[in-house]
Formats: structure tokens, sequence, C-alpha cells
């Protein structure tokens, strides 16, 4: 089954990187060019990879109607998912009129260059994010292009499913289209929780007994990369919900209530506890959190807390999902941590530019891409009533969030806080890891750049 949707790229990703960084480096709106001679250029360049990387079929399903100037844009995104040159090839090929050159980076990375470019205004045409405090930053500061209008205009309540409009919404505005509505949950290797008679655990105290089951077994229980903070974050906001409930943590999650208090205190105790029983890999304060299901796929852990793409992320490597299984954490309220994606545009954009850089987003994010590369998808896509192509090659994605639609969510931690204090969080997190600070000082350094935040 997965030979059916698994595509060879050939590209040279490298020298595409480097054209596409100094392209977004130009005006306000991403550099955009009239110019037919550089159009045709970049069709030609496109057309020579374009059997290399989808194939005639491809490029003629990334046809679209277009009737206004030629336009050139920029758009950055993640590097994570491995056929975007293909995918952005076949556009370019098959729309000579809207040429695109796409710069990628890593997850951590795109949020840096983000950042920097806001600060010399030179951001590119669109660019990814997510939403929360993260897109929020860009709506704060002028940058996004306000949709609110174009969703009015164009029906977008009845084109997106709720849950990921509602998360793209800052600010007062629709910040961005979105692309992908995610809930997390614990994997585990099936055959690692048989071999030591292990089931999924469906209460606090199991979930302990099962990490010190596998730890005297001599597997480590759970995969994590402290690098940057985000992905330890997901196991300590399920501590957190788990002490205090779902009230309170909406609460401290609107800034509502302070963080100095018991049950964040407690919380990041149960994390100072699974670090001291070595729970986790050795040195995980420093590791990538993008390399956590390689420890997943060779065994030498058994959990991650990871999203409903986890199933094409280790597809792709080539391990089989349906090797995993998954679980809610069991944190007392069965509500997932949840967060979405999206396309953010230039403010800048001209009315030409806005609609060549929608005609590309809806074509990208669509189902005549995301059949043909499954794997780079988040799936399924945002839209009301859609599925996923094969469900036998994401196994566990529609559980996954019909179980979030009966239980309820939480918005992910660091879309929820500011992201300077989502940083103390972080910096605070490695340091009881480090055995440098104690769950009380950093509830209290938490609450602190709350106080400061708010003072604004």
């Amino acid at each position: 089954m997965k030979n059916r949707f698994r595509k060879v790229l050939t590209t040279a990703m490298a020298g595409t990187l480097a054209a596409g960084m100094l392209a977004g480096c130009g005006s306000g709106s991403g550099g955009s060019q009239t110019a037919d001679t550089a159009a045709a250029a970049d069709t030609a360049a496109a057309e020579s990879t374009t059997s290399a990387a989808g194939g005639d079929d491809l490029v003629s399903k990334m046809k679209v109607d277009y009737d206004g100037e030629p336009v050139q844009l920029t758009f950055w995104y993640l590097s994570t998912r491995s056929n975007s040159q293909a995918i952005c090839d076949a556009w370019n090929a098959a729309n000579p009129d809207i040429q695109v050159k796409v710069s990628l980076y890593d997850t951590d990375g795109i949020k840096d260059a983000c950042k920097t470019a806001a600060q010399s205004n030179s951001m590119p045409s669109m660019w990814f994010n997510w939403g929360g405090s993260l897109g929020q930053y860009y709506v704060d500061n002028g940058l996004t292009y306000d949709l609110t209008q174009y969703a009015k205009d164009n029906d977008w309540e009845s084109k997106f499913n709720s849950g990921a409009l509602s998360l793209v919404n800052l600010g007062g505005q629709v910040s961005g289209y979105p692309t992908s509505y995610n809930v997390i949950g614990m994997f585990y290797r099936k055959d690692i929780f048989e071999q030591y008679g292990i089931e999924a655990p469906t209460t606090m105290d199991e979930f302990d007994a099962a990490c010190a089951k596998l730890k005297e077994s001599g597997v480590t229980p759970i995969t994590t990369g402290g690098l940057n903070g985000w992905h330890p974050m997901r196991l300590i906001e399920q501590f957190i919900e788990y002490y205090a409930g779902a009230d309170e943590h909406d609460k401290l999650q609107a800034l509502d209530e302070s963080w100095d208090t018991d049950a964040v205190v407690k919380g990041l105790a149960k994390y100072q506890e699974y670090c001291q029983n070595g729970y986790f890999p050795d040195g995980f304060v420093t590791a990538s959190p993008d390399d956590t299901k390689m420890a997943i796929e060779t065994g030498t852990c058994a959990m991650d807390i990871q999203g409903q793409w986890y199933d094409a992320a280790v597809n792709t490597d080539g391990f089989d999902a349906s090797n995993l299984g998954w679980f809610p954490f069991p944190n007392g309220t069965k509500r997932m941590s949840a967060f979405a994606e999206m396309t953010q545009f230039n403010k800048n954009l001209s009315d030409d530019e806005l609609k060549a850089a929608m005609l590309f987003t809806e074509k990208w994010f669509s189902d005549d891409v995301s059949t043909v590369y499954p794997d780079d998808f988040n799936l399924p896509l945002p839209y009301q009533g859609a599925e996923i192509a094969d469900p036998d090659h994401q196994p566990h994605v529609m559980d996954m969030l019909n179980y979030s639609s009966e239980n309820g969510t939480f918005t992910i931690t660091d879309q929820a806080l500011p992201s300077e204090c989502a940083d103390v969080l972080f910096s605070g997190q490695d340091a009881i890891a480090n055995g440098q600070s104690t769950p009380e000082e950093v509830a209290k350094n938490v609450e602190a750049s709350i106080e400061s935040y708010k003072a604004k």
C-alpha cells in the first residue's frame, strides 16, 4: 500500500533553499515582479524536474484559472514535509503567470526566520505559522493581511471545520488560511507493551505504573527532546490539566488565574519526578524534538507524545504505523491538547498578489495534492467533512480526531501563553530537569512573566 503513495524527490534542495531565502528578503510584499522573462525561466526550471517530482498528472491538477497580472511570490514552509519542493515545481510548471519560490526551514528555524524578517520588514509573500500566540505576534505587529472580509465573502464558516477556523481568528481578525487542525495523544510501540504485559493506561496511576515497568525492564519509557522547550511542554501541560481540572486550566491559559498556584506546582513536580526516575532519555534537555520518532522506530523508547500526523511521519521513514498504538493522556478530564496550523499572508500584497497567493494555497492544501503526497500533510485537511483517503495507511488519525470531538480540547500551552511567558516556562522546565530550580520557583517565575506582560 505504501508504494502507491511514495514518491521520490530528486530536486536539489540546498540550491533552491538559498535562492528562496534571497527572494524572501525583497519588498514587503515578497518581491512581486511582472517580468515575463523571469516567469519563463522559472517555468522552464520547474518543467525540468516535473517528471521526478510528481509527474504530468500532478501538473495538470495544479492548473488554476487566473486573470491577473503575472506575479512572483515567496513562500516559507517546513523542511520536515519532504515533497514541498516537488509540489512547488509542479505548481510553477502549471501556472506560468504565478511563479512561487519556496524556502524550507525546520520547526524552530521557521520561527526564527520569520521573527528576523519581521524586525526588518522583509516578510515573504506568505509563510507557515501556528495559531495562538505564535500567529498573534504578526497580527499585533501589523504584518499580516486581515482576511476577515475575504473569509466572509468566500463563506469560510461553511468551508472549514469550526475548530481550525476559531484557532486562526486572532486579535479580532481572521489572521490566516487554516491548513491543519491537530490533537495530541500518546503513541506507543504495541510490541513493547505486549512484551512486558502493559495495557494502554486509562488513569494516572496506571501511567505511572507503565513507566516504572518499562524502566525496570531496560526500556526508556518516554522519548522527548528539550531543545526549544515545546516537546516536554506537551507532557507538563497534561500534568497541569490533571491537577487543575478543565476549568482551572482554562483560566490559567487565559491568564485569568495566577500560575503561582498549587496545580501548576504539582504538575511541575510530577515532571521533576519523571526526570529523576529516568523516564526520559539521557541528555534529553538538549536533544532535538524532531528526532524523537527515531527512538520509537528503533525501540529504545516506548512512548512519544505526538499528534495525528505521527502516522505520516513514521511512514515517511519506512516504519509501519500499524505497529503503533495510541491513547489519550489519562489526565482525568479526557480533553486533548489541540492546535492549528495556517498560512499567513503579507499585509502589503496587492489585489492580484492576494488572489494568486490564495489560489496557490488552496491548491497546495487540496485533495489533488494530498492524495499524491499524503505523508506531507497533517490529514485530514481542515475542511468540513474531510476524511483521509487511506485509513490503513494512517490508521490512528480519524480515531484521535473523533475522540477529541467527543471529549473536548484545550489549546496547546505555547499557543495559549504569550511567547515571552512560554519561554520562561521552557527555561524553567530545563532548570528543573538539570536540578537547578524547583517547581515552586518556576511557577513563581512564569507568573512574574505574565504580570510583566500584562503591565505592558
